[in-house]
């Protein structure tokens, strides 16, 4: 046995000298397999031999709930968990001979979202009538966007961390099919004790912006990383608070697989997952499930499907509608959208006040979020994972600073208190999200002593 190892080796060192002669700038060698990895060598050889796996393809429809006190149509005031159906007006209730006016505000929300994800807004756009028969959509149709919306071809730049320790940032894209306005239904309220449903149109007519990504992600992590990014400039601009949990940020999720080389699968779609932890987990489950179908030789059926997070699986809900299905035609009642680039393209007569100039909005876009993460970066030389932690907590980059200012400490020292001992505080007392702190620092040298002073 000895003997026969010393030969094979010498038979391997001599193959690896003839392979650098002839091919000098081949970077591969041949090693000898040891039998204690067998395992691991037949998987290899498996995954060599055999043709190319099927892998996810993601793509996203998100709707944000638009920042407004007023609904996008009428002057109906707009707040969540109010009494049922006290905050409808004639027109939210689709009353005959009552027409739409459009909401400023909504439109001028929307040109920001579109100009943050670096969009081309278009200076002429178009209302259409979506015609689908729900409950709770008392009109038979919904006003929205579709021939030529307000904001098309855009891009959105997220993060991910990954390597070992996950600390290197892999940025990545997604494209921007288009950003329009479009109005919200209202709410079924399902009664199991009595066996009925009840309608509440307090939601009805709110103002959204629906925001289509094009399918550039594969896994539910990158599709979770960008909604989170979308998130915080959304919040950042202040077009969308974007709580998940109050239907402010809803997601739906377009989910197929195939070989990569060939063209996309059939795709389902899994509707109305209101969490950025449940949209990866769905996907993950969505991929796998049609892998499985394909596998065992079945057909993946196109179908809108949701999401129940305690099995968590994904539950088939109807067949997918078709766009001929929702009959669309342009809306009657509206004239087309006009925004105008700068005021020096204003029509005579008109005052800038009554008008939506994009120059005006793109000049007071704030910092958006992976530039306040460069920055931290480059200025501190704090780690990357602490500038995305500072990001996604609300006030605590300027929290961070404040702190930096008043300690005179090293950036790195008070990062490490900020995430450690101050993050793990709030947690303890449950403070993150029902509580909003504002901290008074109190230096007692050498330590840092906090009084928290909080608000509900």
């Amino acid at each position: 046995m000895a003997a026969s190892s010393v030969a094979a080796s010498e038979l391997l060192h001599n193959m690896n000298k003839q392979i650098s002669i002839l091919y000098p700038k081949a970077s591969c060698v041949i090693r000898r397999i040891s039998t204690s990895s067998r395992c691991h060598s037949h998987s290899q050889l498996k995954a060599t031999s055999a043709p190319q796996q099927l892998v996810g393809v993601v793509g996203l429809e998100i709707h944000a709930q638009i920042n407004s006190s007023t609904k996008l149509f009428s002057g109906s005031a707009v707040r969540f968990s109010a009494p049922p159906n006290s905050m409808v007006s004639f027109f939210d209730a689709s009353l005959p001979g009552t027409l739409p006016v459009l909401n400023r505000r909504c439109v001028e929300a929307a040109v920001m979202t579109g100009l943050a994800l670096n969009c081309t807004i278009n200076q002429k756009s178009f209302f259409d009538r979506k015609h689908y028969f729900y409950a709770d959509l008392p009109a038979g149709y919904q006003i929205t966007q579709q021939r030529q919306p307000i904001a098309v071809d855009g891009t959105l730049t997220y993060s991910l961390l990954g390597g070992k320790k996950r600390s290197q940032v892999i940025r990545k894209n997604v494209h921007i099919k288009q950003v329009q306005l479009e109005q919200d239904s209202g709410k079924s309220l399902h009664d199991d004790v009595r066996s009925q449903t009840l309608i509440d149109l307090n939601r009805a007519g709110v103002g959204l912006m629906e925001l289509v990504m094009e399918p550039d992600m594969s896994c539910g992590e990158e599709a979770a990383a960008a909604v989170r990014e979308l998130q915080l400039i959304l919040q950042a601009l202040g077009t969308c608070q974007g709580n998940m949990s109050e239907g402010q940020l809803r997601v739906d999720a377009n989910v197929s697989v195939h070989r990569p080389g060939e063209p996309l699968g059939v795709r389902t779609e899994v509707k109305n997952i209101n969490s950025v932890r449940y949209l990866a987990r769905a996907i993950d489950y969505e991929i796998q499930r049609q892998i499985h179908v394909l596998q065992r030789g079945g057909t993946v059926q196109n179908e809108t499907r949701a999401y129940d997070s305690k099995s968590r699986e994904t539950i088939p809900m109807r067949d997918k509608e078709g766009l001929q299905d929702y009959r669309f035609m342009p809306e009657p009642n509206l004239p087309p959208l006009i925004v105008y680039e700068d005021n020096a393209s204003l029509p005579t007569g008109l005052d800038a006040c009554q008008a939506v100039v994009v120059q005006k909005i793109r000049e007071s876009l704030p910092e958006l979020p992976s530039v306040k993460r460069d920055r931290l970066v480059q200025t501190y030389g704090i780690l990357p994972e602490h500038s995305f932690t500072l990001v996604n907590e609300d006030g605590l980059v300027d929290y961070f600073e404040e702190v930096l200012k008043a300690t005179k400490k090293e950036p790195r020292k008070v990062i490490g208190w900020v995430t450690n001992e101050l993050l793990g505080l709030l947690k303890q007392q449950d403070m993150s999200q029902e509580y909003k702190p504002h901290f008074l620092v109190i230096i007692i040298s050498p330590a840092v002593v906090i009084q928290l002073n909080c608000v509900k």
